[in-house]
């Protein structure tokens, strides 16, 4: 399925779906998915219809055992080129040539 034209409220609620399919094929109840992941049943119920915050979303999916799943829903983006070279702000490009002072002067006097 392609949620590249979908609403994003359609995408919760397919993706609501197939958390309620996860909890399905384990063959648990809302009430125990609830019971381990810390939140109410109604809470999970929401979720399944879509209706989730991430953080719930989250614990659902730990509860299910299906975090490793959220790498491949969002990979970790690597740093674009523009990006790095904006962090790495302006390179010292040569010596400033700072002059030492010699012996035969005197310090100044601050």
């Amino acid at each position: 399925m392609s949620f590249r034209n979908l609403s994003p409220g359609a995408v919760a609620e397919a993706l609501g779906e197939r958390l309620r399919q996860a909890r399905l094929n384990q063959d648990l109840t809302q009430a125990e998915v609830a019971d381990m992941a810390g939140v109410g049943r109604k809470t999970v119920l929401n979720a399944e219809k879509g209706r989730a915050t991430l953080e719930v979303f989250v614990a659902i999916l730990a509860a299910l055992g299906l975090t490793s799943a959220l790498d491949q829903f969002l990979p970790p983006q690597p740093v674009s080129p523009l990006q790095l070279a904006k962090l790495q702000g302006r390179q010292r490009q040569r010596a400033s040539g700072q002059h030492r002072q010699q012996d035969d002067e005197e310090p100044p006097a601050w």
